[in-house]
């Protein structure tokens, strides 16, 4: 199996600063990675709750902690209140299988057992004191200096960003072999590939 990769150009004031790419680890979470990777494109449309995009495009970075994690996901109230998953308000927590080992992990944030919805956070650096507590479900595979960028912004008493640290877009990378080359495996991922951008528009 190979696992999706999705990324997201981050703007900070509206300056683009580069794209951050992610691994999703559908493989072991896969509803999880699922849910991440279907806010990434857009596809499942409206909310049925919020009646909003299901869509990280446009949401903001609306907590960063140096040392620690930047978190995002909030595109329905953008301030940490708000967010739905694509199944629905929230959905249960699926394995604590993978630890806060290191930086640049993808964890879901909630506000207890089996409250995921669409906020996730970002480490920058080892937290073992969330194991067991959030899932872990996708890791940065490029770009990580990116959200250390992010990481450095100066932020107010509440952690809030002085500055909007947005997603300005987001989407699937999908592995394709070119036309005419053909894989000796079934699970290749290296070689000769084409690299596709796959976003949906919602309306």
């Amino acid at each position: 199996m190979v696992n999706p990769r999705v990324f997201f150009d981050i703007d900070i004031d509206g300056q683009r600063i580069g794209r951050v790419v992610f691994e999703l680890f559908a493989d072991e979470v896969p509803n999880t990675a699922e849910n991440f990777r279907a806010l990434c494109t857009g596809e499942k449309g409206l909310g049925k709750l919020s009646n909003m995009p299901l869509h990280f495009r446009g949401s903001i970075f609306h907590r960063i902690i140096k040392g620690f994690m930047i978190q995002g996901g909030d595109f329905t109230r953008r301030n940490g209140t708000g967010g739905e998953s694509i199944f629905g308000a929230t959905f249960a927590d699926e394995s604590f299988a993978r630890k806060h080992t290191t930086h640049g992990l993808l964890s879901m944030a909630n506000r207890g057992p089996n409250t995921q919805s669409s906020q996730f956070f970002i480490t920058t650096r080892p937290t073992p004191h969330l194991d067991g507590k959030h899932v872990v479900f996708g890791r940065v595979v490029s770009g990580f200096p990116i959200i250390e960028q992010c990481e450095n912004e100066p932020v107010d008493e509440r952690d809030r960003p002085m500055r909007t640290v947005m997603i300005a877009n987001c989407g699937e990378l999908v592995l394709k072999l070119p036309p005419g080359v053909k894989s000796k495996k079934k699970n290749t991922i290296f070689g000769n590939l084409i690299i596709l951008t796959i976003g949906y528009c919602s309306l």
